[in-house]
């Protein structure tokens, strides 16, 4: 264990019991208790000294021995439909990826786009971009680096050497693959934690919900504009490989769909099943006003097609099925409950008064809204280069929301921009899963990724900035 966490490991009990026991009432006795639960969590969240899941579960035992909520209450944050929403789409990119579907659609992707260098570039920052938005962009990046160190490796061993032009392709390829993975699970509520965070505190403390349709209506081009500025960025401006011409990755992309084969009986169930639940969560809204009865929800169609990708036999003489219950040991069960943990943290925030005091707080302050916003996208965006963001965005979206009432604006204005600003994290290898992944390859220093990172950063602010002034307000 490094000393960061050896620290953390005991920092975090301590600040709990210095804050609890000598209390300076901040707020009240009930608010004090959750701002002490928070610097424990915090503290074990940004240093990591245990999992982060642990971590999560602290209010379901404090909350109750505080008398901030009963455990039944705090509980009932666990098991939230926000939850089972993102667990179906757990077991649904469970199943893409046993039957090897996601390879198969990824490098069909990088063969249409071409294979002139920053075309492969874009091919692949397409097919991760896709991939991220039903799978976990770890996932995601896991599957494209192996095509992508093959393709370069062509570079590496070709009769003029590695040269410069050679090393920013490497560089944008890799670069290109994480950013993608960040920016892609922006488009969709399932795509990145934070996205199911927001739409599950929305859904608890304040009965709004974002339909999966709606999210997709404001991410998808976001998403698509912040890959783009990515690209040009990359192959234009920062490492841009000139003269640099190659035949051979195409033998590459053909080499490794060969290996697939032709398309199986399961990867086509699989898709059948994946294509049905998609068009139910975009079409959700006009199935209930057809059938008022019917009641579809998000979650219901995420269980339908997990229950579905369980239970529809693929060969019924031999009882096989795509997925079977042993299949969920690479289920991320951590992430759901850090869930629920973020959602308990924000639900104590609210009965204890910390959200209303914030509210009246800022209600009482001569601060601009647009500096406001501003300020707290930009906080977020460079807070998240060092911490989990599906942590943050627990600790921090509550505060928020209580910001955009003190404000008077409505929730959806300011939580929006906020939570995205959580998922643009391109600086530092360890802000991100992708970052760390692609870093390992070999082909990226520190400072490269940094020196693109922080200019995709402000850039991804002032995006933010803007759809926080014009973008949210015509669509919600």
């Amino acid at each position: 264990m490094d000393f960061s966490k050896k620290i953390g490991l005991f920092l975090g009990p301590i600040s709990f019991f210095v804050l609890h026991y000598f209390p300076t009432d901040l707020i009240s006795e009930k608010g004090d208790a959750v701002i002490a639960v928070a610097a424990w969590m915090v503290i074990w969240w940004i240093t990591e000294a245990v999992s982060i899941s642990v971590a999560a579960l602290l209010p379901l035992i404090l909350f109750p021995l505080l008398k901030i909520m009963p455990i039944a209450d705090v509980g009932a944050n666990y098991g939230s439909p926000i939850i089972f929403l993102f667990f179906g789409g757990f077991v649904m990119a469970l199943a893409l990826e046993k039957v090897n579907l996601h390879k198969r659609i990824a490098l069909n992707i990088i063969r249409i786009t071409g294979t002139t260098p920053n075309k492969v570039v874009l091919g692949f920052m397409i097919a991760t971009a896709a991939l991220s938005m039903w799978i976990s962009n770890t996932a995601s990046v896991v599957v494209m680096l192996p095509i992508a160190m093959s393709v370069i490796g062509l570079l590496v061993n070709d009769a003029d050497g590695f040269t410069k032009n050679d090393r920013n392709f490497a560089l944008s390829v890799m670069l290109g693959i994480a950013f993608s993975a960040n920016a892609g699970g922006i488009a969709t509520v399932i795509g990145t934690p934070p996205n199911s965070v927001l739409i599950g505190l929305l859904e608890n403390q304040y009965n709004i919900e974002i339909s999966f349709l709606k999210w997709m209506v404001i991410g998808l081009p976001f998403s698509i504009t912040m890959i783009g500025i990515s690209y040009l960025v990359l192959v234009k401006w920062m490492f841009p490989n000139r003269e640099l011409k190659f035949n051979a990755s195409k033998d590459v992309i053909q080499a490794e769909l060969k290996k697939l084969g032709p398309t199986s009986g399961k990867e086509k169930m699989v898709l059948a099943i994946f294509g049905v639940t998609v068009f139910l969560w975009i079409f959700r809204t006009l199935i209930n006003s057809v059938f008022p009865d019917l009641g579809l929800s998000d979650t219901i169609i995420s269980m339908l097609a997990a229950v579905s990708l369980f239970a529809i036999p693929f060969d019924m003489k031999k009882g096989d099925f795509i997925i079977r219950w042993k299949d969920t040991e690479k289920l991320a069960w951590g992430i759901l409950i850090l869930f629920g943990g973020g959602l308990a943290l924000a639900k104590g925030m609210s009965v204890s008064g910390i959200v209303d005091m914030v509210a009246t707080a800022i209600a009482a302050s001569e601060i601009s809204v647009l500096f406001t916003a501003a300020l707290l996208i930009l906080l977020m965006l460079f807070m998240t280069e060092l911490m989990s963001n599906v942590a943050l965005v627990a600790v921090l979206a509550p505060v928020v929301a209580g910001i955009a009432i003190g404000l008077e604006i409505p929730l959806l204005y300011l939580l929006i921009p906020v939570t995205m600003a959580s998922s643009c994290a391109f600086m530092l290898p360890m802000a991100t899963p992708p970052n760390a992944i692609v870093f390992a390859s070999g082909y990226i220093k520190v400072h490269e990724m940094a020196r693109v990172g922080i200019i995709l950063n402000l850039i991804a602010v002032g995006l933010l900035i803007l759809m926080f002034q014009f973008v949210v307000p015509l669509l919600f």
